[in-house]
């Protein structure tokens, strides 16, 4: 296969997922990595990728948020680990914040029976895996919901994330990195997610690594407000030690 026409096959697998990775593009097209990451460059000079940590992204997708659903079908095994390892992070009796998306949706649907905890959350799919669950006092926090990720922002929730002290908070990311931080494509979510911060003494982040190096228009943090990432072995042992570095514990599930 001849270099264009490989590039024109990484643009629509890239369009077809949202997203390519080097090691993947590589073993696809029997290439090495290099010869992948020139295919990427000669692509992102034209304009038609965005180059990301481990691969790139098609151009303009840096606000682009996919649908709830569709979002749920990405990475599916991984975020599954990755919230039955966050399990083990909840107290035992005591106040949690749980955020939207799709892998704290997976972890509230997976808590035990014989949880006893108070939960807050701002995600009605969140709201609904926990409201008939026996053991949890659900507070749901109001304001206006967004129809892409069924939370509710603005100034009712950012209000009612100020009045509380929470022991833990479960925290969703769209993008993550140690140089770029903590990214969200809409301000008003961001806004959110820096309130629930501030509300929790510990906080959890469970991403998957297909967001390590995702960069998104809204800035919401740095992983050094970050106590404990729970990603998956997708990320590699030594960009583990780059964030640990700036004092984030690493779990790879």
């Amino acid at each position: 296969m001849y270099a264009p026409e490989r590039q024109q096959e990484i643009l629509r697998l890239a369009q077809e997922s949202g997203r390519v990775d080097v090691l993947s593009l590589a073993e696809e097209f029997q290439v090495t990595a290099e010869t992948v990451r020139r295919d990427l460059k000669a692509l992102d000079r034209a304009g038609l990728l965005r180059r990301v940590h481990g691969g790139a992204i098609p151009a303009g997708r840096l606000g682009f948020e996919p649908d709830l659903a569709e979002r749920d079908t990405v990475a599916a095994d991984e975020k599954d680990r990755i919230a039955a390892t966050a399990l083990g992070e909840l107290p035992v009796d005591g106040n949690v914040i749980i955020d939207a998306g799709t892998t704290t949706a997976r972890l509230a649907a997976s808590l035990p029976l014989d949880s006893a905890l108070t939960v807050v959350t701002h995600a009605l799919p969140v709201a609904a895996r926990l409201a008939d669950h026996p053991g949890i006092a659900l507070h749901l926090v109001g304001g206006r919901v967004r129809h892409r990720t069924r939370a509710a922002v603005d100034a009712w929730a950012l209000s009612a994330y100020a009045e509380i002290n929470a022991d833990v908070v479960l925290l969703a990311t769209n993008g993550f990195s140690a140089e770029g931080g903590l990214t969200t494509p809409d301000l008003a979510e961001a806004a959110v997610k820096r309130a629930m911060i501030s509300a929790a003494r510990r906080v959890v982040l469970l991403a998957d690594s297909g967001k390590f190096g995702q960069e998104h228009f809204a800035r919401f943090g740095d992983l050094s407000h970050v106590d404990l990432l729970i990603t998956d072995t997708g990320l590699s042992p030594e960009d583990a030690l780059a964030i640990e570095s700036r004092g984030t514990e690493v779990v790879r599930a």
